[in-house]
This record gives C-alpha cells, sequence and structure tokens, in this order.
C-alpha cells in the first residue's frame, strides 16, 4: 500500500472512532429462552513511521481522543493504522465465536479475541477485557489503551436463522500508547496484525475468496449422523465470501503456516468479517458520494436484470454472510424466491433503512434490529428454495427406482 492511502485513511479513522463514540449501539435483550451472551474486543492501533517517531510517552494522564489524532507522529505520511485478529490452530472452545477448523488444510481463520459471557462478568465490555487478557495478555483496562464504543449486537443463530444460539456485543478499543507491554499469547495462539488500508480500498480492490462450510453442520441435528449425511448429499456444501490476508500484510513474527510448516491462506470471514464492515461503514461521511472509500461487495444473487447485485458499505454485514450453495440448483431457486417482487422488495427496504441509520450517525431509531432483519428475509427465500430442491430430488429419486423397477421388469 502506497503512504498516500496511510495519510488520507488516519483522519477518516478518527472521525469514524468519533463516531463510534457518540452514537449509542443497538441492544439486543436476551430472550429467557436463550439467555446466552458473548462479547469481542476489536483493538486499532497506530503503527509509527521510523522517519518520525513518537516523542517519550508521558507519565501523567493519556491524551484524549481528539488529543491523540492531532499528534505529529499519528499523522505521519508513513503512519499506519492496524487492527487486530487472531488466528488460533486449535478451535475455539466455544465453535460459534472461533470459526471451527476448515475443511481445507491450506487455509487458516482469523478472528477477533473474545468468547462467551462466564458467571460474575458484570456486563459484556467485562466479558471482551477478560476473554482478551485470558487469551492474549492484553490487559485493555491499562491506560495505553481506550474504550471508544461498542458497535450494534448481533444474533449468532444457526439452522438458518431458525435457532438462537446467543447475543454478541463487539466493543471498539484504540490503542494509546505506541509501545505497551508484549502480549502474552496463548499456545496456540497468534496474533495478526492487518493493515486497514487492506480492507478500506479505493483504488484496488480486495482479493475475494470464499470458505466452504458443510451445509448439514447448519442443517441437521448434531447427534443424527444419518440426517447429516442426507443433507449432505442433497444440499452439498455452503460457501461464504472471505477477505484473503496475505502473508505479506501479517505481523513479522506470525507466520502464516501451521504446524506441519505447510503455507497458508490466512481469510477473513463469517461474524468477523460482518464486524469489520460494521466498523469500517462509520468511516462513511453523511453523504457518502464524494468518499474515498467507495467500497462494493460482490454478492452471489442477481437482480432482475440479471446483473449482479453489488452491496454498499453502509450495509455493512449482508454480502459476509450470506452463502452460495454448491449445487447451481439451489443457487437458482434462491435467486427466484430472492427476486424483487417476493423478497427482494422487502429486502431493499431493510438495507435502505440500515444505510440511513448508519449516516445519521446516532439520529435514526437505533432500537430496529437491522442485520437481523436482512438475515432474517434472506434466510426465508433459502428456506423455500432449499424445501424445492429436497423435494424435486425426492421426486427425481422416487422417478429412477420407477423406472429401474419398470427397466427390469421388462427385461424378464
Amino acid at each position: 500500500m502506497g503512504e498516500s492511502n496511510s495519510t488520507s485513511l488516519i483522519p477518516i479513522l478518527s472521525n469514524a472512532l468519533t463516531r463510534i463514540r457518540s452514537t449509542p449501539p443497538r441492544i439486543i435483550a436476551s430472550p429467557a429462552t436463550q439467555p446466552r451472551r458473548a462479547a469481542v474486543a476489536i483493538l486499532i492501533r497506530i503503527v509509527p513511521s521510523p522517519h518520525c517517531p513518537p516523542p517519550p510517552y508521558p507519565s501523567s494522564q493519556p491524551p484524549t481522543l481528539q488529543e491523540f489524532f492531532s499528534q505529529d507522529w499519528v499523522n505521519d505520511a508513513g503512519a499506519r493504522p492496524e487492527i487486530l485478529f487472531l488466528r488460533r490452530d486449535q478451535p475455539h472452545p466455544d465453535v460459534s465465536l472461533g470459526h471451527a477448523r476448515p475443511r481445507n488444510t491450506k487455509e487458516a481463520h482469523v478472528a477477533f479475541p473474545g468468547g462467551r459471557s462466564e458467571e460474575g462478568d458484570e456486563g459484556g465490555l467485562y466479558t471482551a477485557m477478560r476473554q482478551t487478557w485470558e487469551e492474549i495478555g492484553i490487559d485493555l483496562a491499562e491506560s495505553d489503551y481506550t474504550l471508544i464504543g461498542q458497535l450494534d449486537d448481533r444474533e449468532i443463530t444457526t439452522s438458518l436463522g431458525k435457532r438462537l444460539l446467543m447475543i454478541l456485543s463487539p466493543f471498539v478499543f484504540l490503542q494509546m500508547s505506541p509501545s505497551p507491554p508484549p502480549p502474552d499469547p496463548s499456545p496456540m495462539t497468534s496474533l495478526v496484525w492487518v493493515p486497514m488500508d487492506l480492507l478500506v480500498t479505493r483504488t484496488q480492490g480486495k482479493r475475494w475468496s470464499s470458505v466452504s462450510v458443510d451445509a448439514a453442520s447448519r442443517l441437521a441435528p448434531r447427534h443424527s449422523s444419518f440426517l447429516r449425511w442426507l443433507v449432505r448429499i442433497l444440499v452439498g456444501t455452503m460457501q461464504f465470501p472471505a477477505i484473503i490476508l496475505d502473508e505479506f500484510y501479517v505481523s513479522p513474527h506470525t507466520q502464516g503456516t501451521h504446524e506441519k510448516g505447510v503455507p497458508q491462506q490466512l481469510k477473513l470471514w463469517g461474524l468477523s468479517l460482518g464486524m469489520t464492515l460494521d466498523l469500517i461503514a462509520n468511516m462513511l461521511p453523511a453523504t457518502s458520494d464524494d468518499s474515498p472509500l467507495k467500497l462494493q461487495m460482490p454478492y452471489p444473487l442477481t437482480d432482475e436484470h440479471g446483473e449482479a447485485i453489488k452491496v454498499d458499505i453502509v450495509a455493512p454485514s449482508l454480502a459476509s454472510v450470506f452463502p452460495k450453495f454448491s449445487y447451481p440448483d439451489v443457487n437458482f431457486w434462491i435467486c427466484l424466491f430472492f427476486c424483487p417482487r417476493v423478497f427482494g422488495k422487502r429486502y431493499r427496504e431493510v438495507v435502505r433503512g440500515w444505510e440511513a441509520s448508519v449516516r445519521a450517525a446516532g439520529t435514526n431509531d437505533r432500537r430496529i434490529n437491522w442485520s437481523g432483519s436482512a438475515l432474517n428475509t434472506f434466510y426465508a427465500a433459502v428456506r423455500k428454495a432449499l424445501l424445492v430442491v429436497i423435494v424435486a430430488r425426492g421426486f427425481g429419486v422416487l422417478a429412477a427406482l420407477a423406472f429401474a423397477a419398470w427397466w427390469a421388469y421388462n427385461m424378464r
């Protein structure tokens, strides 16, 4: 990335963090039937330029957010904002938060530090700080860090949105000191500092890829081997969009290799990608016509004219959680049920409301769960499509069996 990109990104990041601090998040109350909650920490730092080192950090009270971003070393052309992800060689104890072990051994997935709330936690913020300390040895309560605010709560669901697993609260922190105490990550966990220029590009597109997930893990009961096998045969796999994080963008002490030394691709996808895009959405001004952050994401469906639908950044996490399926006929029926005259009209109304809410920065009704509404609309189309596909496959199997019986009978 060029220095000009980093230079222009610093003031935009400053405005985004100020917006997050002044905007109340959407809080989703846990239903009585599913009280589980979780929290993650999104940590941002500014890496100083070697040509403009920061002055000795004063021992007195740390600077305010405005004072921090007014410092010369922060605004230097060579300063680089980065965001922290974790690469876990072992699956996270809570599979719904830390992605399960990849099916492809040539890729590795990254996530934010965090985990499930435990008894005695004083709230989501406490959970995020406790989990960060336990997992990577970073004490976010120290003066080297400051809490910016909270992004919108998110629902973690399974069975295509039908079953709620827990509510997730993301908290944003900024590293105020250029040289805090070194982290102490737990075994099998690596810190991956990714330059934000890689995630917020203006002239160079991202390297998009996908992550394959066994559809049976999302649609069939865990303890029913037969149903999981049947769903795997009938539906195939789900492919979620992902951003590739090359080794070039990884901190020098974190290598993109697994325990056997085989090179791996680092991928950002799923909930972690959605929360990252929620963060980036705050970088847009009230009107995005003149924004240098014109980011659009590939969307797996098409509109009524057959053109690929692209979702603007202000509807941040939609494309990152909408999967394609490995069987073309499944995608065809999803497109049919998602056309503008059926579910597509409702979906676009949700997107417009979400965009207006993001641009309003706190003046809109923050009680509406936009991400949940968008997912419910999409997954309603997916459920109908899968029902049609399974029924069609069932009739196909019966027809094949009937033909085989007829052929065997006539060959006597």
